[in-house]
């Protein structure tokens, strides 16, 4: 198969899809790789790695779209790569559509096969291309609502971990999963008062069993969460419902409520955010304030650890890769339940219901699709 590698264009996105180790790997294998000139430069590989391990070099983004039968990105495409789409052609990167209905549209009227990393699910319905950047993401969302928390940056003037005499920040975590629970080793470690709360109370007790003492779980509700935010010093945003658009768990009647400087950070953001007050952000621009209230809603935020993150990212989706490399999409995908639940588009059909009825699409069973294509 002919694997494009093509740069990152979107704002401050400095991972690359494949390390040269992971190029290597696929072209051992006699797939033959493009990669555009200077994808890797952001998280630390250059161009003569790549050579060094057998891929091919292309000088433009609209080169490497127009050789390869598949796409190996980071991030969705943006409005510039649209066109650059070839009908039927493999994209495999995170989309989620949900949170974005140009996106999903465009892509409709492009007709690739869009096979989602987000989506990607094993039988215990865990999400392995979602598991390590969630990892990183949790812990960078306490790392930068702390830097937020200073008064320079528009925060509170608050240190996290407090001193001798003076009390810790307050953190609440709202959502009991991988980011979750990062997010909250991290603010534990730093010396946070944090509460985590979620919906599951077996979550809960698995939680309240490995966190520090200065870690409190609570069940997650309406209720709670309004008097939870009243004296928080920081909230991170921790919920995800597969493939679908994040339900807004603090409103903007809530920030009223809330202290001035205090930070919210939104990791769903990049499923529409869990907070009725986000919108996605960039790294040049990563915070806005609404009521006193700063929110941190970046889109991408791994992309600022790009090292850590592309080696994290190759490490789990190119066992995936190399499947859909050597047997072709449709063969992948029937052998694979985890695969097959990573499509969301096909040949301008939507195949992930989530999807559809995010925007009252018409859905296609993709059992039924792959069975026509066998």
């Amino acid at each position: 198969m002919i694997i494009g590698v093509p740069k990152e264009i979107k704002n401050n996105e400095n991972r690359v899809a494949l390390t040269p180790g992971g190029a290597k790997e696929l072209i051992k294998r006699g797939h033959t790789v493009y990669v555009q000139s200077t994808a890797g430069i952001g998280s630390g590989f250059s161009d003569e790695e790549y050579v060094a391990a057998g891929a091919q070099l292309l000088p433009t983004i609209e080169e490497t779209y127009a050789i390869a039968e598949m796409i190996m990105k980071v991030k969705e495409p943006i409005e510039a790569e649209y066109s650059l789409i070839k009908k039927d052609q493999l994209l495999f990167t995170y989309f989620h559509f949900a949170s974005y209905e140009p996106l999903t549209r465009a892509m409709i009227e492009q007709k690739p096969v869009c096979l989602a990393y987000e989506t990607v699910e094993r039988a215990d319905r865990s999400l392995p291309l979602l598991i390590p950047m969630s990892e990183v993401a949790g812990r960078m969302a306490t790392q930068e609502g702390a830097k937020y928390l200073e008064k320079p940056m528009g925060g509170r003037g608050i240190l996290l971990g407090g001193v001798p005499g003076v009390k810790p920040a307050k953190v609440i975590v709202i959502g009991g999963g991988i980011v979750g629970t990062q997010a909250t080793k991290i603010a534990a470690g730093m010396g946070a008062d944090v509460t985590i709360m979620d919906i599951d109370l077996y979550r809960l007790r698995q939680l309240d069993d490995i966190m520090p003492a200065n870690v409190k779980t609570m069940v997650s509700s309406e209720h709670n969460i309004r008097e939870e935010i009243k004296d928080a010093d920081m909230v991170v945003g921790a919920v995800l419902i597969p493939g679908a658009k994040a339900p807004h768990l603090i409103t903007k009647d809530m920030l009223s409520s809330m202290r001035d400087g205090a930070v919210l950070v939104d990791v769903a953001v990049d499923q529409g955010g869990c907070f009725e007050t986000t919108k996605p952000t960039t790294h040049a621009e990563p915070v806005f304030e609404v009521d006193g209230v700063m929110h941190y809603c970046v889109a991408n935020m791994p992309g600022a650890v790009p090292y850590t993150s592309t080696l994290a990212l190759t490490n789990a989706t190119l066992p995936y890769a190399i499947q859909l490399a050597d047997k072709g999409w449709e063969a992948a995908c029937r052998d694979n339940e985890e695969l097959k639940k990573g499509l969301n588009i096909i040949g301008g059909e939507v195949v992930y219901k989530a999807v559809a009825d995010a925007f009252d699409l018409e859905y296609k069973n993709v059992e039924d699709f792959l069975l026509a294509k066998a």
